[in-house]
């Protein structure tokens, strides 16, 4: 460990670092366009230029190794006067499109331009024109005009997506960023630029003109597109989510996420096809009705077969806490011994960055519970053989559309007397079910996934149902973080009649028999705490943000 001073304050540093990584580290903010702490280094914005004791001239921070007792300086008279330069030469011909651009409030350029510029131009000629809405891929719109030649882009499709796809051309003040020949910024995971470009060269074409972002809510979250569980920040308005974004944590995803994560794991949550009510199927059709009918007709339906005759699946999908009452309900009230859930594996659907071809979040929780994994081949499957042989005359099923995972579990389906099916959205498994009950989605409740790396993590209500509503009515909202979320209470559209998987359940267990009562996800998580050796000790708050590592049996990892 050596010693520098940064702006009259001492402070250690590890061998390697440069002063942006020392100042980064002890809460001084140097500005910066081009650095970036997980790429390499750059150095082209000049925007980190410091003033460095004994050095003649001004130095860039961010490529200037950290050495024992150098003093460094961001605020004298040089280095603010060479900001002030910088800046001036970065909006000469950057368009004035404040008012409509997709990044104001995030913008670094728009921050800086009030932090660290004179707050006028001398320049009086005609701003150089540049392409605007360029397609440069399927995902991702460039704004020629806007950019300010800082190079992430270029090096995060190189060093991280590993696809070397984009390139500067020209030079001056014509340099422009294009596709290398023949391709598109198509790779898995290009909208992670969006993310790391600090101007609104790079934009969203999914959420373009969306919103502004103050008039968003952010939840943080756990992405549900595959076992890494990556980390994300959901971002709500009028109660309908508009985009996901990735959270740091170097633990599961740095970083970054990727483009199916970011496009295709939200839609649904605000889709027409949610399952608005609790239904029941009436001459063949599913008919909504209230919660006490369904339940009652659930437990009469239950009741009326042997507890030989019912079976239970979980899902990798549902929470640790949703498995678990599951789990607890099909032992204590059918003595049933044989709980399963179905793997949603994609061989080959994988890469060494982020994805997995597991394409569920909580495969290895459902397994910790003591649920065993089902391979998307059916055939030696207990369960299924049993439906099939006719000794099982009941199938409860939880958050999972099994008949899309394989075409052969339809047919074995209808052999059934009952089928009873927790969905978010009405699917090709709804279709055959006699009872339906509404569940609320990943970003409706709260709750914990374990990923694949036997990391727990929360996830939190981005978006409110009228479960949720009628649970905070009368609270204040300094009492509302009780709930784990942060959006505005009076800004929402409620329409989804929705409730976890866990109160449905508990609902029906108790009129069966089952003494449990939970008033809240964090209660089921301290009976599972008590009662499941590997979540000993825990709690919500030991979860907290970034999670917790478990500590598994390697047979499990």
């Amino acid at each position: 460990m050596g010693k520098l001073t940064i702006n009259n304050k001492e402070i250690e540093f590890k061998s390697g670092q440069t002063i942006i990584e020392v100042a980064a580290d002890n809460g001084i903010d140097i500005p910066h366009f081009c650095w970036h702490p997980a790429l390499s280094v750059s150095g082209n914005c000049r925007m980190c230029l410091v003033e460095i004791e004994k050095m003649p001239k001004l130095a860039i921070a961010c490529s200037t190794l950290a050495a024992d007792g150098m003093i460094v300086n961001s605020e004298s008279d040089k280095a603010v006067a060479a900001r002030n330069a910088v800046m001036e030469f970065f909006l000469i011909n950057h368009p004035l499109d404040c008012p409509i651009c997709d990044e104001a409030g995030e913008c670094k350029l728009q921050d800086y331009a009030y932090a660290h510029s004179k707050g006028e131009s001398r320049f009086i000629e005609e701003k150089f024109h540049k392409d605007k809405r360029v397609e440069l891929g399927p995902f991702v719109m460039f704004d020629a005009e806007r950019c300010i030649s800082c190079s992430r882009c270029i090096r995060f499709s190189d060093e991280i997506a590993k696809h070397n796809q984009l390139t500067f051309v020209n030079r001056g003040d014509r340099v422009t960023i294009v596709t290398n020949p023949g391709q598109k910024f198509d790779n898995p995971y290009s909208l992670n630029v969006t993310d790391i470009c600090p101007v609104g060269a790079l934009t969203n074409r999914d959420f373009r003109f969306q919103s502004r972002v103050w008039d968003m809510s952010r939840t943080d979250s756990v992405c549900i597109g595959c076992s890494r569980g990556c980390n994300i920040e959901i971002w709500v308005r009028n109660n309908t989510i508009l985009r996901l974004t990735p959270r740091l944590n170097e633990d599961v995803n740095s970083y970054w996420m990727c483009d199916n994560g970011r496009l295709n794991t939200f839609k649904f949550v605000n889709s027409a096809d949610r399952v608005d009510g609790p239904h029941l199927k009436k001459e063949g059709k599913l008919i909504k009705v209230g919660y006490d009918e369904a339940i009652a007709e659930t437990v009469r339906q239950l009741r009326s077969f042997k507890s030989t005759e019912v079976a239970f699946l979980g899902s990798p999908f549902a929470t640790v806490e949703d498995n678990y009452l599951m789990v607890k309900f099909a032992k204590t009230i059918f003595n049933s011994k044989v709980i399963d859930f179905i793997k949603h594996i994609v061989p080959g659907n994988a890469d060494d960055i982020l994805i997995r071809e597991d394409k569920a979040p909580n495969s290895l929780g459902a397994e910790l519970l003591g649920l065993k994994a089902i391979t998307n081949d059916i055939g030696n499957n207990k369960i299924f053989q049993a439906i099939s042989a006719g000794r099982i005359k009941v199938l409860y099923c939880l958050e999972d559309d099994i008949v899309s995972v394989n075409a052969e579990i339809e047919k074995i389906l209808s052999k059934l007397d009952l089928l009873i099916i927790h969905s978010t959205n009405f699917n090709r498994t709804t279709a055959l079910a006699d009872i339906v009950f509404p569940v609320s989605a990943y970003a409706e409740k709260n709750g914990t996934f374990v990923n694949f790396q036997g990391i727990i993590q929360r996830i939190k209500p981005a978006v409110s149902t009228i479960e949720i509503d009628r649970s905070m009515d009368g609270l204040s909202m300094s009492r509302l973080d009780k709930f784990g979320t942060e959006f505005d209470r009076w800004n929402r559209n409620i329409k989804i009649d929705a409730r976890p998987s866990w109160k449905i359940i508990q609902t029906i267990a108790a009129v069966m028999g089952l003494k449990a009562k939970y008033e809240t996800a964090e209660e089921v998580f301290l009976d599972i705490t008590n009662n499941v050796e590997v979540f000993n000790g825990l709690a919500y708050a030991d979860i907290a943000e970034k999670g917790v590592q478990l500590k598994l049996k390697s047979e499990l990892v």
